[in-house]
Order: structure tokens, then C-alpha cells, then sequence
């Protein structure tokens, strides 16, 4: 049975191109949200109502966005025969290729999320970011495994969105270089694994309980 769409979807579809123009210049902030409503005849009730949280919830709307992106790409032909490490690269570049065409909005949203009242949220995101790409890998794993691939490849993802934000090199290729250096890290999942399989640590138990609870119903 298909559950029921977001009825404010719409409007998060209709805002986001002219928060994004604005945001730019102005940052996240309340006005930001009034102006795009304004230029996309959206009434303030209904910003309210699909972005309660305001600015928070419309970048981590824009984020989630980003996530499909990810996806798509892995899902696609580009992705058939690529090793593991090359796909994670592909995921991330992909997420890099949607926000591109709105760099200077994304600068601005990553400060905006490093405030320490945004801070959660910017955590839970870089997280949901690392997850879409692992789920979309079909990533099998259960138990700690699960956890530390997706705490690695956030670091990753983080590290290589800062890089991104401050290079000017030709074709972006400093941020390249910078991703398949860091690409490294996720492949050090498996002398992880060992070094606690080593270490007698029961992953059956706490970590294997909470793999159960991984994935929630998709709203």
C-alpha cells in the first residue's frame, strides 16, 4: 500500500530555486524565506507549514535533495562495473555536480549548520548523505560494519565539501585529487573489522540490536 505524498512537497519544490538565489547573498535567514516565498507565490502560512523550522528544515530539504542525486548516479549506468571505491567517489561527486550550479548558497549553508544551534541538524545531514550512498552500493552489512563505514565516509564527504567550497583550480581538480585521497579512508573499513574481530568485541550484541532499528519506515 503506497502511504499517502507530503501535500507541502509542492511548495518545497516551488521555494527552493528562489531561496537558493537569494540565499546567496543573504544567508538562510528569515527574510531570505519571506523574499523566496514572495517570488514564488507561496503564502507565509504555507513557508510555515512546509518549513517549520525555517531555514533549518529548507536546507535540510535542498540536502535530502542532494541524497537523491547521489543515489540516481550510483543507480545508473555510469556505476555498472565500478569497484567499490569508485563508486563512493562517484556518489560523492555527484552530490558535488547538483549543488555546483549554487556553490555560494552551499558555502552558506554549511556555515549556517556549523552555529551551534544548527550543528544537530548539520550532523544528522552529512550522515543521511553518507548513508543514501552506501544504501545505494547496496550495502549489505548489519552490524558494526554498518556504523563505521557510514561514520568514515562522513568525514569524508565533510572534509571534501570544504575542500570544494575553497578551490578555484581548473575543472575543480584540486577537490578530485582531494576526494580520491580521502577515498582511502573507506577502504580501511576492513582492517577496522579485523582489529575488533581481534579485540573479542561481541558486534552480535549492542551494534547488531541497533542495525535492526537502521532503516525507519520511508515517510
Amino acid at each position: 500500500m503506497n502511504e499517502p505524498s507530503d501535500p507541502f512537497d509542492d511548495v518545497r519544490r516551488r521555494i527552493l530555486p528562489a531561496a537558493l538565489e537569494i540565499a546567496a547573498f543573504d544567508g538562510f535567514t528569515a527574510s531570505m524565506m519571506a523574499r523566496a516565498g514572495a517570488e514564488a507565490g507561496v503564502s507565509q502560512a504555507e513557508i510555515a507549514a512546509a518549513f517549520p523550522r525555517g531555514g533549518r528544515d529548507l536546507v535540510a530539504y535542498w540536502s535530502g535533495e542532494a541524497d537523491g542525486a547521489s543515489a540516481a548516479a550510483l543507480r545508473g549506468e555510469a556505476a555498472q562495473g565500478l569497484k567499490i571505491r569508485e563508486k563512493v567517489a562517484l556518489g560523492v561527486e555527484a552530490r558535488i555536480a547538483y549543488l555546483r550550479p549554487h556553490k555560494e548558497s552551499a558555502r552558506r549553508a554549511a556555515a549556517f549548520l556549523a552555529l551551534p544551534l544548527n550543528a544537530p541538524t548539520g550532523a544528522r545531514l552529512v550522515w543521511n548523505a553518507a548513508d543514501a550512498i552506501w544504501r545505494a552500493m547496496d550495502d549489505p552489512s548489519t552490524d558494526f560494519n554498518f556504523y563505521s563505514k557510514r561514520a568514515i565516509l562522513s568525514g569524508v564527504i565533510s572534509s571534501t565539501m570544504a575542500r570544494w567550497f575553497a578551490d578555484d583550480s581548473e575543472g575543480e581538480n584540486d577537490t578530485k585529487e582531494f576526494l580520491s585521497a580521502r577515498i582511502e579512508n573507506v577502504m580501511q573499513i576492513e582492517k577496522v573489522k579485523a582489529k575488533i574481530r581481534k579485540s573479542g568485541f561481541d558486534s552480535a550484541g549492542m551494534w547488531g540490536w541497533l542495525a535492526k532499528m537502521r532503516y525507519r519506515e520511508e515517510r
